[in-house]
């Protein structure tokens, strides 16, 4: 066989091939990883019923079928995003979505009103000797999951007051609606939660909030590096507009949440500074 014959028939098999793969492409679609943090208890199955609207909205948007993938495992979703395998994604750590920013070239579309204030307060009993946070140098001081982001302003918090965020005992626990129970029970002489609802509770019990870490905001949508720029001024307009129509409001509620706004990103990055990213 001649060698034109041969380099024709190669094409036309690559051709082919590139033909056969598109329909897989375009059934596959895009990923957008969702994740609810790591000491909420949400399931999958509960985390995709939430996004359905808001996903066949990002497919139209975005040209391209939008695939929910919920991921709850922190180690997990900084695999992904550091493989750049998720073309859009809601992340609940602050300090997991600034390390995809700083690393990974992913872009932030929008925060998550309602979570800009996002503090971490320090619980004590309602019997405390304690006044103030430097109070708590040399005690035992109780937080949630130690990668989450309530952990990482505890112990940025810590370091601003104490010099040294090793000059308390830490505790960990897994959920924010069981720290409460370090302190009622003594295992510790405070512990520190980001829930209002915990906190809230806390005080109507007789609780205290010693003090409260600096605010940060969390829950953010990023976008992912193949995003181009034309995309990513449509997706902002859309979140941001969310809570302006009666329809995009009913999306809000299924996610259980007030809308979205834009933040400025140096901020965030200066914040993942402090939180000693």
């Amino acid at each position: 066989m001649k060698l034109h014959s041969l380099n024709r028939l190669r094409a036309a098999a690559l051709w082919a091939s590139l033909l056969a793969a598109a329909p897989l492409a375009w059934a596959q679609g895009l990923v957008f990883a969702v994740n609810e943090g790591v000491t909420y208890r949400v399931s999958d199955d509960e985390i995709r019923a939430r996004y359905v609207g808001i996903a066949t909205d990002l497919s139209k948007i975005l040209g391209q079928p939008v695939r929910v993938e919920p991921i709850a495992q922190y180690p997990v979703l900084r695999k992904g995003l550091a493989d750049k395998a998720y073309d859009l994604a809601l992340v609940h750590p602050a300090h997991i979505s600034i390390i995809a920013m700083k690393s990974s070239g992913y872009q932030l579309v929008a925060v998550t009103k309602g979570f800009q204030d996002y503090k971490a307060s320090f619980l004590v009993r309602g019997d405390t000797p304690l006044k103030q946070l430097a109070d708590l140098r040399g005690r035992k001081l109780g937080a949630p999951d130690e990668d989450s982001i309530t952990a990482w302003m505890v112990r940025a918090t810590m370091r601003d007051v104490l010099g040294d965020p090793k000059a308390v005992a830490m505790t960990y626990t897994r959920y924010q609606d069981a720290v409460p129970f370090m302190v009622q029970q003594t295992f510790t002489q405070a512990a520190a939660t980001a829930s209002n609802a915990v906190v809230k509770k806390w005080e109507a019990d007789g609780g205290k909030v010693l003090g409260r870490s600096k605010a940060v905001p969390i829950k953010h949508v990023l976008a992912g590096p193949g995003i181009n720029a034309a995309q990513l001024e449509r997706l902002r307009a859309y979140f941001i507009a969310l809570d302006s129509t009666e329809d995009g409001r009913k999306k809000l509620e299924s996610i259980k949440v007030q809308g979205y706004a834009p933040f400025d990103t140096n901020e965030l990055l200066a914040l993942g500074t402090w939180l000693g990213l």
